[in-house]
């Protein structure tokens, strides 16, 4: 992810239009490691987004909305202190890094001026924002602390003074002079593709092998270190002057990577943008929600494998136990033979051999006693070993017919899981788990979200989309919702959300895109041809006492998708 200082730097120059001179209105904390400030400026609105995510650091204008704590952390609380009011006065890139300063006049506690830096480090895990206040250096507070338990050469938490990060050696590309620029020449053996990421900071590795790619046959034909060094004075210009806000796409149309600069040698495919902004949000937007989202289902995932591999695991032992009971009409034969020969028998003898008139052939058939034991109880030893065989094969049959259904169950809810797309749907999921009984009942936390919906779609011939985000909504749209005549879509044998097209029609395009979209929200998601199945919901049934989300149905169609097509789709998402 080609975050880097040149980006950083175009990214900066189109923040400023809209945040100097711009009063902090609003305060938020939505995540423990990402605040949000409004600021208002020419009679407008604007959204900060700021990140000290360990994967996800970054600085944006943003437009999602997010829900904040219903208790604001104590990070909000201090920024909130010094900050709500102020004017920011300038925002600086320090030294070409991933290091942004914005610089903030407020007035304190007791109504005078005071200048405040928020310094914001893009460092991956080492990333954090930091309240410092101007004339003593001093840290009013930051997002994340360091103690020297953490970094014994570099602390950060209230009350320190405020230590930049070590200062790269690497030149600065906007900012270097010939005399900084010859060391780094005359230890150079031979330019590569990593040339300009080794002697300029704030360059990406991908970024510096395009730059070399682009420039290779113009740089290698350079001898001279002066004529070097304003060919690539020039070239970092050129750079910043001809910004081009890019995602680069593969040829199924996922995000792989983003830049200022268009990569013409890496990747043929990409999507331009107005505003960095919008690139960085659309690009992040999704990463980060869904890796917030995982880190919050976590031990809601971890609950649901340890079942799955527990019903795993019953299913090998009722058929082992099956195979096992498949000799049981073996001792049935030799309790009737004994019982036919019941009288030949002499006490004490350890085995007897009898003809079998079970076998077509009535071949003879040697049959083990217990020497210890009369005829008649080596008889009964035999019918009790037969029945209880018997007994333990017909509940394995009831059980495995039920760990079958209850592993599809558990399988759909951990689908249902891995496609969230916000945080009130993972309670949701555990409200649920507590009706069927997996989990205790216990009082979730109090929440300002609302009941999630359904999904909802229209299809590119203006049909009804609807899709369950698990198997509660599943159930309310195939048993309550859909007419008798509505179609309803599922993986076939695949646990997935239930889907269901508003039309008593067979649409070809319309079914496609809905077959499309049932595959995508399935566990087949990054599977390829996958089978789905379609029928009218009249065909439906519930199982008696089935689980939520559980239909039978035996009149239906199968065609075969390709969920990777979602995202081409000429649907519309309501």
């Amino acid at each position: 992810m080609a975050l880097d200082g040149i980006f950083l730097n175009s990214l900066i120059d189109n923040l400023k239009e809209y945040l100097i001179n711009g009063k902090i209105d609003k305060i938020n904390q939505p995540e423990k490691d990402e605040i949000i400030l409004t600021i208002r400026n020419n009679r407008k609105n604007h959204k900060l987004l700021i990140s000290a995510s360990p994967r996800f650091s970054r600085m944006h204008l943003t437009n999602i909305p997010k829900e904040n704590p219903l208790k604001a952390p104590l990070f909000t609380m201090v920024l909130r202190k010094y900050l709500l009011g102020g004017t920011i006065l300038d925002v600086v890139q320090i030294n070409g890094d991933r290091l942004i300063e914005i610089k903030i006049s407020a007035n304190d506690e007791l109504g005078f001026n005071s200048k405040y830096s928020l310094i914001i480090e893009i460092m991956g895990r080492h990333s954090n924002i930091s309240l410092v206040r101007e004339r003593d250096n001093k840290v009013m507070e930051c997002i994340k602390h360091i103690t020297p338990d953490i970094n014994t050469f570099r602390v950060l938490y209230p009350g320190t003074e405020y230590v930049y990060p070590p200062k790269s050696t690497k030149l600065n590309p906007y900012n270097f002079t010939l005399e900084e620029f010859k060391p780094f020449v005359n230890t150079l053996e031979e330019l590569n593709e990593n040339f300009f990421s080794n002697t300029f900071i704030g360059i990406s590795k991908p970024l510096s092998k395009e730059l070399y790619l682009e420039n290779e046959e113009n740089l290698s034909s350079i001898k001279d270190d002066s004529k070097l060094y304003y060919v690539l004075k020039n070239l970092f210009q050129n750079l910043k002057e001809n910004v081009s806000f890019n995602i680069f796409i593969d040829e199924n149309g996922n995000f792989k990577d983003f830049h200022c600069f268009k990569f013409k040698k890496e990747f043929s495919n990409f999507i331009t943008y107005d505003s960095p902004s919008e690139l960085i949000e659309d690009y992040f937007f999704k990463k980060d929600k869904q890796d917030r989202l995982h880190n919050k289902s976590n031990d809601l995932q971890r609950f649901l494998n340890t079942n799955i591999d527990r019903c795993k695991k019953k299913d090998k032992i009722l058929n082992k136990t099956i195979e096992d009971c498949a000799q049981k009409e073996k001792f049935k034969v030799y309790g009737d033979l004994l019982t036919s020969y019941i009288y030949s028998i002499k006490e004490g003898e350890k085995s007897i051999t009898l003809q079998n008139f079970y076998s077509v052939n009535l071949e003879n058939i040697t049959i083990p006693l217990n020497e210890n034991k009369s005829p008649s109880q080596n008889v009964q030893l035999y019918y009790k070993k037969y029945n209880k065989m018997k007994k333990a094969e017909e509940e394995a049959f009831i059980q495995l017919e039920k760990n079958a259904h209850e592993l599809e169950y558990l399988n759909s809810v951990l689908t249902n899981l891995l496609n969230i797309e916000d945080y009130g749907e993972i309670d949701e999921i555990k409200e649920e788990l507590m009706d069927t009984g997996y989990l205790k009942f216990k009082k979730l936390k109090k929440s300002n979200h609302k009941k999630s919906k359904p999904l909802h779609f229209v299809s590119s011939d203006g049909i009804d989309i609807y899709v369950g985000k698990n198997n509660i909504q599943n159930d309310y749209l195939s048993l309550k919702f859909a007419k008798k005549n509505y179609l309803w879509l599922h993986t076939k044998d695949i646990p997935g959300s239930h889907v269901i097209v508003c039309t008593d029609k067979l649409i070809d395009n319309t079914i496609e895109e809905a077959s499309v979209i049932a595959a995508y929200y399935s566990k087949a998601k990054s599977s390829s041809k996958v089978p789905v199945d379609y029928t009218f919901v009249k065909n439906l049934k519930k199982p008696a006492n089935g689980k939520p989300g559980m239909v039978i149905y035996h009149t239906n169609w199968t065609l075969y998708t390709e969920p990777k097509d979602f995202p081409n789709l000429n649907i519309k998402q309501l």
